[in-house]
């Protein structure tokens, strides 16, 4: 890991007892949503999605928007790549437009880490389709490319941060569910029939990288939400966080878990549940947090070192609660941190 990698690991500009949002909320208001991620949350501030809007307002639509030199077009079986920007693509640059308005509006004066989310590129290239109709993944050549212009198009989405809340530390949030299947050669093919092959891990890694570089002095955290974390994988990119489900972690990545936190990572830890099913789960901030010192008992690391490197989150599924129960969900996960940091132990 180089030198750069290690201080961005080592910065945490979102400080201890922090907590934030995954990144979808429900509904169709960005101010509404704007106002509650800035109200609920003190030091980690995000930019909500809002999929209830439609397509345009999903990762898949949402990000494609952001490309740079690359265009995309809604169809029957998805988003594909298109010759020129069209209805589709106006409209997910145009919601894009409206969330980053609303966060402007509601994080006047705030000086504290900003969060923003983009599909990943893996996950990206699994979704997307190629004029033929096949994924994007399968083909080496379209992936680079697709990588290296969703890299500009992150540049240029940090850059408009900054310039619109001159207080905030941008943090970069790579969303990639799909991880685990490219990895796995499991992503199936337009017709159903076939799986596309495994992608190496090194070029995974390396793409990966890119888009970390590609972040400069903002810190990006990688999020999967699935099962199998591949937790070394993400450690060789550079990412100075994982998000992830706590409630999936199994033995098997206790030790990669361990040697991330002694390299610096942060663990951006999914603990309360993100569909609103258990109301009883908002009533006790520190049974929320059991499990994270569970884990930390089990990792065998200090307490002193758990405070400052864990951020707590609910799981993903807040864009399908109710408006309510996302409020009181990023509140909850509020006073959860700061119980965390009361007794470590």
């Amino acid at each position: 890991m180089t030198e750069s990698a290690t201080d961005l690991r080592n910065a945490r500009p979102w400080g201890p007892a922090a907590a934030t949002g995954v990144g979808s909320l429900p509904g169709t208001d960005a101010r509404e949503a704007a106002r509650t991620a800035a109200g609920a949350l003190e030091t980690l501030v995000f930019l909500p999605e809002l999929p209830a809007r439609g397509p345009g307002a999903d990762m898949i639509g949402r990000t494609a928007g952001l490309l740079t030199e690359l265009h995309a077009q809604l169809e029957p079986s998805g988003w594909r790549i298109a010759d020129h920007p069209g209805r589709d693509a106006r409209r997910a640059a145009a919601w894009l437009r409206e969330d980053l308005d609303a966060t402007e509006e509601y994080t006047q004066g705030y000086d504290g880490a900003l969060k923003v989310s983009v599909t990943g590129p893996w996950t990206l290239a699994a979704a997307l389709q190629r004029r033929n109709g096949e994924a994007m993944l399968g083909d080496p050549g379209a992936c680079r490319d697709l990588a290296a212009s969703l890299a500009e198009g992150v540049r240029d989405l940090l850059t408009d941060i900054r310039r619109r809340v001159p207080g905030a530390r941008p943090v970069l949030q790579l969303d990639e569910p799909s991880l685990a299947p490219v990895l796995g050669g499991r992503v199936r093919t337009a017709s159903g029939y076939r799986t596309y092959r495994a992608v190496d891990r090194v070029v995974v890694a390396d793409t990966l990288r890119s888009l970390v570089e590609a972040a400069g002095e903002s810190p990006t955290v990688i999020h999967s939400c699935a099962p199998d974390v591949p937790f070394p994988l993400l450690r060789r990119s550079g990412a100075a966080g994982f998000s992830f489900d706590l409630s999936l972690i199994t033995e098997r990545a206790y030790d990669a878990i361990g040697e991330a936190v002694e390299d610096g990572v942060t663990l951006f830890a999914g603990v309360l549940p993100g569909d609103g099913a258990d109301p009883a789960a908002l009533s006790d901030p520190a049974g929320t947090v059991s499990g994270v010192r569970s884990l930390w008992r089990r990792l065998g690391l200090s307490p002193a070192l758990l405070t400052g490197s864990v951020v707590i989150t609910p799981t993903c599924g807040l864009a399908g609660a109710s408006p309510a129960y996302a409020r009181a969900a990023l509140t909850h996960c509020a006073r959860a941190a700061r119980s965390l940091a009361d007794n470590p132990e």
